[in-house]
């Protein structure tokens, strides 16, 4: 074999040991990185950011029962937060909003109130319905009227209370009432679904057009009464983070409590239909 030949294999040699090599320390490299990037079992949940401070919710008056209990739970999940509620008509809440009142979440009880939010920017993400909800006659304990149907509450003398038309719940009675060709006049529109319910509990009204949750919540307080029309005036409720929320974290956690399974499950519990 010449010298020129013995030169050219080692070269060759020696130049595939190299590339050997290299791939070797690549595939090191590759495979260090993968390790130290792989996350353990628990480190997704140390990188997450931790909450803290007062989460402001703005929430219709019809969720203040459920959204108590999840509410609780936030603050459980996440030590050293608190949940701050403001409930009360949609319309007022909306209002209020709109009007700079601080506040990190808003969950209303209609689509049109959500949209005074919408309208005006002061949402930080697209609402998204969560629940909805049914109308119902709260009664008497007992129904001493033999109410047993929306016509029934036309009868003269007795005494019924509806929620203010410009509420969620006000608007879905008079939906349902025109549904079926009834005119009604109350003896008092409320402001929120609470005050009108509180006004049957209280024995100042023999009825109240309110929803199936409310009655729920009440227990034998009042008693529910069931009609057909109802199914024509139910009510989607949507949920947001606010645009300007002091605590957005908050807002944002809050929001997936609400929307989760567990967050479900309450929900539907007290009397609320699913989205």
């Amino acid at each position: 074999m010449t010298r020129s030949v013995r030169r050219t294999r080692t070269l060759q040699v020696a130049g595939a040991g190299a590339v050997a090599l290299l791939a070797l320390s690549a595939c090191s490299s590759s495979d260090s990185s993968s390790s130290s990037d792989a996350p353990s079992g628990g480190s997704s949940a140390s990188s997450a950011p931790k909450l803290s401070g007062t989460v402001t919710v703005f929430a219709a008056a019809s969720l203040k029962e459920s959204f108590t209990t999840l509410g609780k739970e936030f603050e459980q999940q996440h030590p050293g937060t608190k949940v701050a509620f403001n409930f009360g008509g949609s319309d007022t809440l909306a209002a209020s909003i709109t009007s700079g009142a601080p506040a990190d979440v808003f969950a209303a009880a209609s689509a049109k109130t959500m949209k005074i939010v919408t309208d005006r920017k002061d949402e930080g993400a697209a609402p998204v319905t969560f629940v909805r909800n049914q109308l119902e006659i709260a009664t008497l304990p007992g129904n001493p009227d033999k109410i047993a149907s929306l016509k029934d509450l036309t009868k003269s003398g007795l005494k019924v209370v509806l929620c203010d038309k410009t509420v969620p719940c006000g608007a879905a009675a008079q939906k349902a009432l025109t549904a079926s060709d009834l005119k009604l006049t109350p003896v008092s529109y409320e402001q929120d679904v609470k005050s009108a319910l509180t006004k049957v509990e209280l024995k100042e009204a023999d009825a109240a057009v309110v929803y199936k949750t409310d009655v729920h919540a009440a227990g034998d307080k009042v008693e529910g009464v069931e009609f057909p029309e109802s199914a024509k005036a139910v009510n989607d409720y949507p949920i947001a983070p606010l645009k300007n929320a002091p605590n957005a974290a908050g807002a944002k956690a809050f929001i997936e409590l609400v929307t989760s399974a567990e967050g479900q499950k309450v929900l539907s519990q007290a009397g609320f239909l699913k989205p």
